[in-house]
């Protein structure tokens, strides 16, 4: 087991951090008022976005399960967020006690919590890299002490690429996901999700005009755009589909009872 990279600590307060604002939404403690603010303000115009941000969690361990189950033994996991248990690497070594996992996220209170997140098998591996996902040179560098990218790696993205635009002189997520996927071994998964306007136009237009007003850069996507992250790549059945829908276990045939999820989710593999 390695410990995280070192990184500045500087904490700001003042405003909402994505991970703190899913945190909330997931009932944790580790966040802020000003997270619980705008956490409260958008659930109260969309009200599926608790739902979601657990049906997202569901799916990460249903990819990682399937990943690992098909012989995945190493995992990239950009976007952590706030440890929450079962955090990825649980689920991985529960399949592979071998699995080597490394977590990354910007939000300095993931830092504080990445020992939590670094209690690997002894056979296996876990390690901690504080840094931004528009910055890939830095992060596969540091990722590769830990993975070995001329084997197979389970990339994941989940519930991250909503933050990121495609402005040619700001954010460039499909050329993000692009030097990503560039960088992995053939027989390399990949794991996505994304909110959409699809499912739900007015409560997700209203959510992301309270995070744009926070300050946060929110990006619905519609199911072509999304479907687009794929491109190039083998997606595994049943394609690119509505979150709760994707290889459904029991508590998510019983979520979708409870409403729209406005999410879409993948796994594609590439050959």
């Amino acid at each position: 087991m390695t410990g995280p990279e070192a990184a500045p600590t500087i904490l700001d307060t003042t405003r909402p951090h994505p991970a703190r604002v899913y945190d909330w939404w997931l009932g944790g403690k580790d966040n802020y008022p000003v997270d619980e603010e705008l956490a409260r303000r958008i659930l109260a115009s969309d009200g599926t976005v608790v739902r979601g941000a657990r049906a997202n969690r569901r799916f990460m361990h249903r990819a990682v399960r399937t990943a690992a189950e098909a012989g995945i033994r190493q995992f990239l996991d950009i976007g952590t967020g706030i440890p929450t248990e079962p955090n990825l690497h649980q689920v991985a070594q529960e399949v592979a006690p071998d699995a080597r996992v490394v977590y990354v996220d910007n939000d300095p209170i993931v830092l504080r919590h990445a020992q939590a997140l670094l209690h690997s098998t002894a056979e296996g591996a876990t390690n901690y890299v504080h840094a931004d996902v528009r910055d890939p040179d830095t992060i596969l560098r540091l990722a590769a002490d830990t993975l070995d990218f001329s084997r197979p790696v389970a990339l994941s993205l989940v519930a991250l690429t909503h933050y990121l635009g495609e402005d040619p002189d700001g954010d460039d997520v499909y050329g993000l996901l692009e030097r990503y996927t560039a960088e992995l071994a053939p027989g390399s998964y990949v794991i996505l999700s994304q909110v959409t306007p699809d499912l739900s136009p007015e409560a997700v237009g209203k959510a992301a005009e309270h995070f744009r007003a926070s300050g946060t850069p929110f990006h619905p996507r519609s199911l072509p755009e999304f479907s687009r992250f794929f491109s190039g790549l083998e997606l595994l059945g049943p394609g690119v589909i509505p979150v709760t829908g994707w290889r459904p276990e029991p508590v998510d045939v019983e979520a979708q009872a409870e409403g729209v999820v406005p999410v879409y989710a993948g796994v594609a593999r590439k050959p």
